[in-house]
């Protein structure tokens, strides 16, 4: 299964299927975290479709979907509640990873500063430089 690894507990994709997950569990991640709206693209399994599958696997899942018009600092602060507490390896999805990349940033659960995040977010692909002045 491929993911893009942020951090030593944290790794970001696009959307998961439910055989997705079970190749997560292989890889050794313990917990999902959904940043997607169900319904952004027809073909797109339902997140109650993915929970279904994580509660099979003995996994931990979160529905935490976002859009720009719906990311809320109530949103940033539920995303940063569960990377702090989750215990061992997380993998978030949304459409691309960008979102999942965004809120990570945002919630800062490792502390680190803005150029530290803006610099590990171009290293996993994803330019966000532009919300260094929001961090």
């Amino acid at each position: 299964m491929q993911a893009t690894k942020l951090t030593d507990r944290l790794s970001v994709r696009g959307q998961i299927t439910a055989e997705d997950v079970h190749a997560a569990k292989d890889a050794g991640f313990t917990t999902i975290v959904c940043n997607r709206p169900d319904g952004e693209s027809p073909d797109q399994p339902s997140a109650e479709a993915i929970a279904a599958a994580a509660s099979e696997a003995g996994l931990a899942f979160h529905n935490n979907p976002v859009t720009p018009d719906t990311l809320t600092p109530e949103k940033v602060r539920f995303q940063g509640d569960i990377l702090g507490s989750a215990e061992g390896k997380v993998l978030a999805y949304c459409g691309s990873g960008r979102r999942s990349t965004i809120l990570w940033m945002l919630a800062n659960p490792d502390g680190l500063t803005p150029d530290e995040r803006v610099d590990i977010a171009a290293q996993a692909g994803y330019d966000l430089a532009s919300m260094r002045p929001n961090l």
